[in-house]
């Protein structure tokens, strides 16, 4: 390590053609010389810069021990420092513990403390850089027979995004004191906001209270049989946490704060314009009222009337700035998904996936990854989920149930009925299940010369009619259970069931 004042010796890496990752030992001294004289220095750059970007370790070593200090409302200075570094044989090298003075006495002035911080910082990402482009080289001239280049191009691609993210390729083992002050952060924000949540709006309350959001990390299964309404549930809490993003920005919140995203909505069944259109015509009744609201299937036939077609351009006008953005590319693989995700997270901080839905995606082109399909969803559900911790926030994957639901007399489906469930179940963080009763009561419509049965069939169908069941069989978070939604099949629209007990009272006259 060069001393303090040293003069620069002859070095011949140059002639020999040896170049040193960049670094500047000069402006690490004089900053942690600045934090040593004035703690208040350390503030500065403390937000982004972390002990691994100093190039020399001893200078790591001391910024990471100032750091701890601080963070007991201690002073760090080089007295205090003194028994910590006593017997550290690196700083024993540049003269023991009386290195500490000398930095001291080396200070750069508060003022420029973040500008040699960014310096730091600067260099640090360019080592960085160069292990990755060392990497890339030597893997794409040592490849295995079977690797395809596509998955170093992947792989080189997400190196890169965790660079330009968080500043480091590789974030390794993290103290438990860090993920500590991370969970605190949490839980205060979760405190101090007026919903109570943790993670991003469902904008349902009772689906929010039962989970606390959607959590960042965590990867989410909706799953259900055709005709419950899968896409619909998710098109809404797509929508729901898309407008709250859009409201907060207006309202000048703090959009570090902000309960809800930028969406990403994966359609891999329905056409971009065909979800677009569906909640079109669910925004459009807040501005519509005429005697009869604005449905979805006529509206795409054109059956309307002037003043439901003013509606609905007004309607689209307000949703113009909702940051809800739909790929509705076929037959898309991992590899593409996570490739697209990164550039939206980069260019738009994205904040939440949809997937609609999982078994239309396809795994790597590996010979015979086709041929096994349990092998290829167990890649698909391993890939979401890394690219829900990657990205750092919620990802929803719907899903398709097997048949064996039908077969039941009890059709409210079951973590085994998941298709391939077994790496489904294992990678999910949390697996939902979308039940409406009455779809298959509707099935049972008997004869209406039976006018007993049909009375009572009657009976039935007026009980269930719009309620739908949300059941979560799986969630690591908290408790699982049955949250009761309304559906509304005209709009393709959940919402909160109200029920007796939150009903207004009613006074008999």
């Amino acid at each position: 390590m060069e001393l303090i004042n040293q003069e620069p010796a002859n070095d011949d890496a140059t002639e020999l053609g040896y170049r040193q990752p960049p670094h500047n030992l000069e402006a690490e001294q004089a900053l942690l010389g600045s934090i040593l004289v004035n703690n208040e220095a350390a503030q500065k750059v403390q937000g982004f810069l972390m002990a691994e970007h100093f190039y020399e370790p001893v200078h790591a070593r001391i910024y990471e021990s100032v750091l701890k200090l601080l963070d007991k409302n201690q002073i760090a200075d080089p007295v205090k420092l003194k028994p910590y570094f006593e017997n550290d044989e690196a700083l024993q090298d540049v003269g023991g513990a009386k290195y500490l003075v000398r930095l001291a006495a080396s200070a750069a002035t508060i003022i420029n403390a973040e500008d040699y911080g960014r310096t730091i910082y600067d260099l640090a990402t360019r080592r960085a850089l160069i292990q990755i482009g060392e990497q890339i080289v030597n893997e794409a001239y040592e490849s295995e027979i079977d690797a395809e280049a596509t998955e170093q191009i992947s792989e080189a691609e997400k190196q890169l995004f965790d660079l330009a993210e968080i500043g480091q390729a590789e974030t390794g083992a993290q103290t438990f004191s860090k993920a500590l002050r991370t969970a605190v952060e949490n839980i205060e924000n979760a405190y101090k906001d007026p919903d109570s949540l943790s993670g991003i709006t469902t904008g349902l309350a009772r689906l929010n209270d039962k989970i606390g959001g959607l959590h960042n990390s965590d990867l989410m299964i909706l799953a259900g049989r055709p005709a419950m309404g899968k896409t619909a549930l998710a098109t809404n809490i797509a929508f729901n946490a898309a407008e709250r993003y859009a409201q907060d920005r207006i309202a000048g919140v703090d959009m570090e704060r902000s309960k809800g995203a930028v969406v990403c909505f994966f359609s891999l069944e329905m056409s971009a314009d065909q979800l677009a259109a569906r909640i079109l015509s669910d925004i459009a009744n807040r501005f519509h009222d005429g005697p009869n609201p604005i449905q979805s299937h006529p509206m795409r036939q054109g059956k309307l009337n002037e003043a439901e077609f003013e509606a609905i351009a007004r309607a689209a006008v307000s949703l113009e700035d909702v940051p809800l953005f739909i790929d509705d590319t076929p037959a898309l693989t991992i590899a593409s998904l996570r490739t697209r995700s990164r550039r939206l997270k980069r260019q738009h901080n994205l904040g939440l996936i949809v997937v609609d839905y999982l078994q239309l995606l396809r795994g790597s082109n590996k010979p015979g990854g086709s041929e096994n399909r349990v092998q290829e969803i167990s890649e698909i559900t391993r890939g979401l989920k890394g690219l829900a911790k990657e990205l750092h926030i919620p990802v929803i994957a719907l899903s398709q149930l097997s048949r064996q639901v039908e077969q039941r007399e009890n059709k409210r489906p079951m973590l085994s009925d998941l298709r391939e469930s077994g790496s489904i179940e294992q990678d999910a963080d949390m697996v939902m299940f979308v039940f409406r009763e009455e779809y298959y009561m509707e099935k049972e419509q008997p004869s209406e010369g039976d006018q007993v049965k049909h009375t009572e069939w009657q009976a039935q169908m007026s009980a269930l009619y719009g309620k739908a069941e949300l059941i979560i069989g799986k969630q690591r978070h908290g408790p699982v259970g049955t949250i009761q939604l309304a559906f509304e099949k005209e709009f393709t629209r959940f919402s909160d069931l109200a029920v007796d007990d939150h009903l207004p009272e009613r006074f008999d006259d």
